[in-house]
């Protein structure tokens, strides 16, 4: 692959420009898009397997990143050019427009980044430049096998060194990414286990460091998108605590808001590419009334969430804490990816399960790898059900569930 150079170089002379004015950036992105001769390569891409996918993307996010167009919404004292959320946003919107899937990275760079850049600006100067280049990734390591979303029941646990460091033990699960991460972003009790969420520290912890043990999770796709994460006696310093000791339930919140916000945004945004292939499918292989009728129902939902998803990333960008709200965007944005993906499985089914008509092996199995993924769309950073509870509680001041 090679860069239009000129174009990069362009790129970064205007960058005041760009930082001021949203529009522009977003339209001279999508002329640089347009302009690349390696979009082809990049938009049809297919792997069979995460590990290969995510080296590939991470070619694409060092080409993004020399040219700049990455760097627009990231602060410049982590790798980016200034700007906010909203410079993201049109970032995502102008690769979809583009038909051109967002790089893997992204997703838990989305959720981990601004969270780090919050609370441990140091850790964000030293390590989210490699982020954004594609030259490193983090798993984010919340959920433990018998607490799931009840994160105020953890059992992970760092313990003072009495040197000024802390000594980590326990065991987290369903990191994704974290086959490959080269840190993970570690939520653990340094209080007692009576203190809930109130005794809970978040921890930078390299993947390589001694006592770390990595076991990939194959999922029913076969892909090792996911780990279980031991930690046995692990020594972290001071300096690797993102925010205050005790603290840590401060910057899963602040955390939370953006999976919700511009995770959820970009998820909503690449909708809007595969309803683009499915509509084309559709239009060469022919589909139902039924599906069809299907189809615009869900792409009205897609644009209707897209619009309320909008509202948050608006108020991120205005250094406003999202709080309940967010549960919206949740609920909407799962709900999306899992009516596509069936829609795809009950348009091209015969592909699917049998692999009629299949161009490629790797097409067909990324395919059927999405599918799959998304059955856990509705419960994975928090289930439907614990969704629907929040805003009944904290936005409807509906009366509690009996029990």
């Amino acid at each position: 692959m090679s860069a239009p150079v000129d174009s990069a170089a362009v790129a970064c002379l205007r960058r005041d420009e760009y930082v001021s004015q949203v529009a522009t950036y977003r339209h001279e992105f999508r002329t640089w898009l347009r302009e690349l001769d390696w979009a082809d390569e990049w938009r049809t891409a297919a792997f069979d397997n995460v590990e290969d996918e995510l080296v590939f993307h991470s070619t694409i996010l060092a080409r993004l990143y020399e040219a700049g167009w990455n760097r627009y919404g990231w602060p410049e004292d982590a790798g980016g050019f200034g700007g906010t959320e909203v410079h993201r946003a049109a970032y995502f919107e102008e690769l979809a427009a583009a038909m051109l899937p967002v790089p893997e990275q992204h997703w838990t760079l989305e959720v981990i980044g601004p969270a780090t850049y919050r609370y441990a600006p140091h850790l964000a100067a030293e390590y989210l430049p490699n982020y954004l280049r594609g030259a490193e990734w983090w798993g984010q390591c919340f959920s433990e096998p018998e607490s799931g979303s009840d994160l105020a029941g953890l059992r992970c646990r760092a313990a003072d060194d009495g040197d000024g460091g802390f000594v980590l033990n326990g065991q987290k699960i369903w990191t994704s990414q974290g086959p490959t991460a080269t840190r993970f972003m570690v939520l653990a009790r340094t209080g007692t286990p009576e203190s809930r969420h109130r005794g809970l520290s978040t921890f930078l912890v390299d993947a390589d460091t001694p006592g770390v043990t990595v076991r990939p999770i194959a999922l029913a796709s076969g892909r090792r998108e996911l780990a279980e994460v031991f930690f046995d006696d692990v020594r972290i310093p001071r300096e690797r605590a993102i925010g205050d000791v005790g603290g840590g339930w401060a910057v899963v919140m602040y955390l939370m808001q953006y999976e919700r916000g511009m995770y959820g945004y970009a998820v909503l945004t690449t909708a809007l590419t595969e309803l683009g292939r499915l509509r084309a499918e559709m239009v060469v292989h022919g589909a139902s009334p039924a599906n069809r009728e299907r189809f615009a129902q869900i792409y009205v939902a897609v644009v209707a969430a897209q619009a309320r998803a909008a509202k948050t990333v608006r108020a991120l960008a205005a250094n406003q804490m999202v709080g309940p709200e967010s549960s919206i965007d949740k609920l909407l944005f799962a709900k999306a990816e899992k009516d596509i993906n069936d829609l795809v499985l009950d348009v091209r089914r015969g592909w699917m399960l049998t692999g009629v008509g299949a161009d490629g092996d790797k097409e067909l199995d990324t395919a059927r790898a999405k599918w799959w993924y998304t059955r856990a769309a509705t419960i994975m950073g928090g289930s439907a059900e614990v969704q629907r509870s929040i805003i009944a509680d904290h936005l409807l001041g509906l009366p509690k569930e009996k029990r």
